[in-house]
């Protein structure tokens, strides 16, 4: 495993980590210990209006959630999943600071060059370089990302400093015109991951290491709830970036060469799957490779089979969020929180939840 980062850092803030993740987890014999940091969500879900924080729809998760899907739901820091991840993988095989600068095919094989200088040959290559591929290039001509016209800000609160409501085991989504706001406890509740979405204006960043300014953050949720000004009122320091988009692509692989996760289906977080159809991905690609060793580009084939429609359908269904979770008040607002009455998330998402990414590899291949 080749990283272009030079050392391990707690990079990223919080995400969710559903059960179609968790049971993974558990696969890999490490969820014992992502569970010592990780936040299992009780309430689950609430859907709070901008204006005055009124509580349009709660969802219990809890024992409900296993009941129906195996798992828990966590939410949980970034680091801390890659951590559990990380322990399953041999010290000897990640080789940090070395920046992909091409490939090149040979007759059974590729050649890696790194910006070093250095090479490498392999049998198989998988691309899980983000949505700024490289790899990407030797796979499919899909054009640049483009730029969504929204931006997201990141932050990380003490929990002792945080509002007392912003503690609770809960993922709270407040929802206003062309904004919305995620928080939730993570990191064992020591801290409150905040995450907001509105306007980039003229905002092109996109990079999880850049900062903004807080105060520029406030601004956009001035006369909103006093509590939600209270809880962006206990951050001290932002990072913002421009969120990118782009179409499904065609194929994710060529020859002995694949893409993975965001190189291969980056999506808006508005459905918090990114990590968690990446970690399939994973897992469908491990179990091809291993039953074809002898034909990796067939066995690469065989894992975009398998994978591209749901990743695609999740992809899509997580840019549509965006217009739903950013309605003006007005008609249309009002039949959206009206809806969240009847809602039923359980069967809503039970695709995505209930989905055993292991097992349908297994499936998959048992048919032919």
């Amino acid at each position: 495993m080749y990283e272009q980062a030079p050392a391990r850092t707690d990079v990223g803030a919080g995400l969710v980590v559903s059960p179609n993740a968790v049971r993974l987890l558990r696969g890999l014999g490490q969820l014992d210990r992502f569970r010592e940091r990780a936040v299992p969500l009780q309430v689950g879900w609430e859907f709070r209006r901008w204006e005055d924080g009124r509580v349009l729809f709660s969802q219990n998760l809890g024992e409900a959630c296993e009941r129906r899907f195996g798992e828990h739901s966590y939410v949980a820091h970034r680091a801390d999943l890659l951590a559990a991840v990380r322990a399953a993988v041999p010290e000897a095989a990640l080789r940090l600071g070395t920046r992909l600068a091409g490939l090149r095919r040979l007759d059974e094989a590729v050649e890696l060059t790194f910006t070093d200088g250095t090479r490498e040959v392999a049998h198989v290559v998988v691309g899980a370089d983000g949505v700024h591929t490289t790899v990407g290039r030797y796979v499919t001509e899909a054009g640049s990302p483009r730029f969504s016209g929204i931006c997201a800000w990141r932050c990380l609160v003490p929990a002792e400093n945080a509002p007392e409501f912003a503690r609770h085991p809960v993922q709270t989504l407040w929802l206003g015109p062309e904004r919305h706001l995620v928080h939730y406890p993570i990191s064992a509740g020591t801290q409150i991951n905040i995450v907001a979405f509105g306007p980039a204006y003229d905002w092109t960043t996109e990079s999880w290491s850049t900062e903004g300014r807080i105060e520029d953050l406030r601004a956009e949720f001035a006369g909103w709830a006093d509590d939600l000004r209270a809880l962006l009122a206990a951050a001290e320091r932002t990072g913002r970036w421009a969120l990118l988009d782009r179409d499904p692509l065609p194929r994710w692989t060529n020859g002995p060469v694949a893409l993975l996760g965001d190189a291969a289906h980056p999506m808006f977080p508005f459905f918090a799957q990114g990590a968690a159809q990446a970690m399939e991905d994973a897992a469908v690609l491990a179990a091809c490779l291993a039953d074809q060793p002898e034909d990796p580009s067939a066995a690469l084939r065989r894992y975009e089979d398998i994978r591209h429609p749901r990743a695609t359908r999740v992809q899509r269904m997580s840019r549509g969020r965006a217009e739903s979770n950013h309605l003006p008040d007005g008609p249309a607002q009002q039949a959206r929180d009206a809806s969240f009455s009847s809602a039923d998330p359980f069967a809503q998402s039970g695709w995505i939840y209930g989905h055993d990414a292991e097992r349908s590899v297994r499936e998959a291949l048992a048919a032919g």
